[in-house]
């Protein structure tokens, strides 16, 4: 009998998997556990093609979605979903010997894609505040006993919600020319892309690598594509580690639609609802008895820390709403984070913790 401890990797025994809201899974009728669109729009799709290989690159994309970011399409690479650019990015260029940095509470991938490809992982300290500085940054550099090759930083970030301030940036790319940072802009819609986006630097540092996904603002979580922006001659070095068709056919077809004129403009209805959306949940939360603080976000989910997080988890559950749990994350004990969903789920849900407010 073919004995797998002895064939796997030991650094993929070790290995605990990113868990997604659907890896995660759940029994309920309401999932604001994903941070995910309510909704889908209609495309239509040519299935006269499906024959052949697709491009790696689709033309179309790459020229749509650098119209929409505001930059040349040599600094736009397609990719499915921006998952797959954090991994290729530390297969490119972090060694066994060498690490990323992150900074706890932060999104799990980045973790993950360093452990999958036996990269080592080197941790900054947050301010009490959780906010994310260039000293803290620093520090964390400086005092590795292993060489940082990558920085990754979510901004906003996923769970607290919070934008990565442009002069902490700044100073974190001049401080380091030889270090790369990786700014994931997943959800920079919902904080304001002309406000918060860090493409505008792009032109000015070539260690800069900004990621973003259609997952959340376009409402694509299930087309699986995303994209990674940056000196033509960093992607270059990625495509190199690529497979060699990321990009299928249907999905190149829908991208391309949803980067029309029109579906940008249903985009950015979309992000402005959510964010109303999530501003009258706040208000309604903070009302609760139950809620200790609401915190500060500029995404589309917000972070509540609760009296007894896990009870109101499992009375949530238990009426089939299904939100993400925080905590045990550091820092975050008794947090819960709400996707902002469609007005019905979240009437549903404040009605559910309303009746159990003064139970918990």
């Amino acid at each position: 009998m073919l004995n797998l401890a002895r064939i796997i990797n030991e650094h993929v025994q070790k290995l605990v998997p990113y868990q997604s809201a659907r890896r995660i899974g759940g029994h309920g009728h309401t999932f604001l556990n994903a941070n995910e669109s309510p909704k889908s729009e209609r495309y239509l799709l040519n299935s006269t093609k499906l024959n052949r290989y697709p491009e790696c690159q689709p033309e179309e994309l790459l020229e749509g979605y650098a119209g929409y970011a505001g930059t040349t399409r040599d600094r736009v690479l397609c990719c499915r979903g921006s998952d797959e650019a954090i991994g290729l990015i530390v297969r490119t260029f972090v060694g066994p010997e060498e690490a990323v940095l992150i900074a706890p509470p932060t999104y799990g991938m980045y973790e993950v894609a360093a452990r999958t490809n036996n990269v080592q992982v080197v941790k900054a300290r947050r301010n009490e505040d959780f906010s994310l500085s260039f000293d803290l940054l620093k520090e964390a550099i400086d005092h590795s006993s292993v060489k940082v090759k990558v920085v990754f930083i979510d901004s906003p970030a996923n769970p607290l919600g919070q934008v990565f301030a442009e002069a902490e940036l700044r100073a974190l790319l001049e401080a380091y020319p030889q270090l790369l940072v990786v700014v994931d802009e997943a959800y920079v819609e919902f904080a304001g892309i002309e406000e918060h986006s860090r493409i505008t630097l792009l032109p000015e540092y070539d260690n800069l690598i900004i990621t973003r996904t259609m997952s959340k603002a376009f409402a694509l979580a299930g087309l699986r594509l995303g994209y990674a922006l940056g000196h033509p001659e960093v992607l270059k070095a990625l495509l190199k580690v690529i497979d060699p068709y990321p990009i299928s056919e249907p999905v190149a077809q829908i991208g391309a639609q949803a980067l029309s004129s029109t579906g940008v403009s249903l985009t950015k209805e979309r992000v402005q609802k959510c964010v109303e959306l999530r501003e009258r949940l706040r208000g309604e939360l903070e009302k609760l008895k139950c809620v200790r603080e609401v915190f500060p976000s500029q995404a589309n989910f917000l972070l509540i820390r609760f009296g007894d997080g896990p009870a109101v988890f499992k009375a949530l559950a238990e009426r089939g709403i299904i939100v993400r749990s925080f905590v045990d994350k550091p820092g975050l004990d008794n947090c819960l984070r709400i996707s902002i969903g469609s007005p019905e789920e979240l009437d549903e849900t404040m009605r559910t913790l309303t009746a159990l407010d003064g139970t918990l």
